[in-house]
Order: structure tokens, then sequence, then C-alpha cells
């Protein structure tokens, strides 16, 4: 027999005697469905609501190394001795695929006025505005949040009284807010929703009773900065669909 028929017959008995590792396959198809739920917050654009857009490149990447992980891992999966899928594995495996579940299957949903009242103000983080930012061109409520950081903040802010500005937010309000105000609320977030902080303005002279809490508004007026807290005379409310991107990144 010549070494050639003899190696086509070696690598068919090879092949045939190996079997699919069902631990292998099991951990392919988890791998798999996380690409999944990668590739589905790529195309739904949901992502915008769990990460900055400093660290949104997480997802195409993830989906990528994902998908090739996935495919390594099953298409390795015919082995000579298959490695057994114990219980303890299979429920381990199963948790995993647990939260891409709930990601998929529940209504997409952004931080509202509730978590609003057990966030933190704004801290800057090493990422606050210049001053000069603040004292010149328009301004954006990361300014008047970061300008609450420090008293230099303070000060270039209050030299802005009586300018015109436009901010969008949702409407949050509290037991004791009059019906002709609210506040004006939109998160900050630098890497993801889990280090979230709010930037909060109050809004005097809106009509009573026309916004309820959470809708989504675009507010101009005048803004009157009084020591840590920014007011602004709404000359115009107008509600507005939430924004595909809800939160702001310094």
């Amino acid at each position: 027999m010549s070494v050639a028929i003899r190696n086509v017959l070696t690598a068919r008995t090879d092949r045939a005697a190996r079997r699919f590792s069902h631990a292998r396959v099991a951990g392919g198809l988890v791998l798999l469905a996380w690409a999944a739920l990668f590739w589905f917050l790529l195309i739904s654009g949901r992502y915008n609501l769990y990460l900055s857009t400093r660290t949104s490149w997480v997802v195409p990447v993830g989906a990528v190394l994902l998908t090739g992980a996935a495919a390594g891992r099953l298409g390795s999966s015919r082995v000579r001795s298959p490695e057994p899928l114990s219980t303890r594995e299979a429920w381990v495996l199963g948790l995993m695929v647990v939260p891409v579940v709930l990601v998929m299957a529940l209504p997409p949903a952004t931080l509202g006025s509730f978590s609003a009242s057990k966030r933190t103000g704004f801290t800057g983080a090493g990422l606050a505005t210049p001053v000069g930012d603040i004292g010149t061109g328009p301004l954006t409520l990361i300014d008047v949040a970061a300008a609450q950081t420090t008293k230099e903040g303070e000060e270039a802010l209050a030299e802005r009284a009586g300018s015109t500005v436009e901010f969008v937010g949702f409407v949050s309000r509290y037991a004791d807010t009059p019906a002709d105000e609210f506040l004006l609320t939109r998160y900050i977030i630098t890497c993801c929703v889990a280090d979230a902080t709010i930037a909060q303005v109050r809004v005097v002279n809106v009509p009573p009773g026309r916004f309820q809490v959470n809708d989504w508004v675009d507010v101009r007026g005048t803004i009157y900065p009084v020591g840590r807290e920014v007011i602004v005379d709404a000359s115009s409310v107008q509600e507005i669909p939430r924004p595909s991107r809800p939160y702001i990144t310094p």
C-alpha cells in the first residue's frame, strides 16, 4: 500500500473516530449568543442606551471577536476524547445566557426621573469644562454641570446671567415643585450607565400641567445662575421624541 493511500485512510479513520464534545458545543453556543447580542445592539443602535460615545467602540469590536471565538469553538468541537458537560457547568453556561435573553427580550429603556433622585450631581472626574469655555460661546448642560464643581466655574457661569440658552433633557419633579416649574435633567456618562451622574437646571415660567415627568423637552430661555442653583426662565418649551443618544459625554 502506497504512503499516499495509507495517509488518506488514516485521515478518514481519524475523522471517523472524532466525536462532538458537549462541553465545547455548549461553550460555542454561549459565545454565539453573546455575539448575537452585540450584533443586535450594533444594528439596532441600542448600545447608545448603555455606553458613552467614548466606549461605544466596544460593541463592534466585541461583535467581531465573539463571532470569531464562537466559530473557532464550534469548529473545533469534534475531538477524539469528548469533554463531558457536567450539571454544574450546564447551569453556569445557562446563567451566562440570561443577560442576553433579558436585553434582547425587554423593551429599551433609559434612566429616568426616578433614578435621578438617587444619583449624585456631576463631579467632573477630571473632565470638567475649562473656565474659558464656560465664559464664552454657547452654554451646554455639560458647561452648567461642570461650572458647579469649582468656585471659578461658578463665577464664570454667573457672568453669563441673562444669556440665551437652549437645553434638551427630560422633565423631573419633586413633591414640592410648583406647577409652573420643573427640573430639566440629563444624565452624563463617562464610560457607561453605571457611572451616570446628572446635570439639572430649574426651569420656570412653564405652562402648568402641560408636561409630565420623563417627557423629553427642548427648552429655550434666559439663564440666571443663583449660587449652585441654575434657573432658566423659559421663553419656549417644546416636547420632543427621546434623542437617539439620551446620555451626554463630557
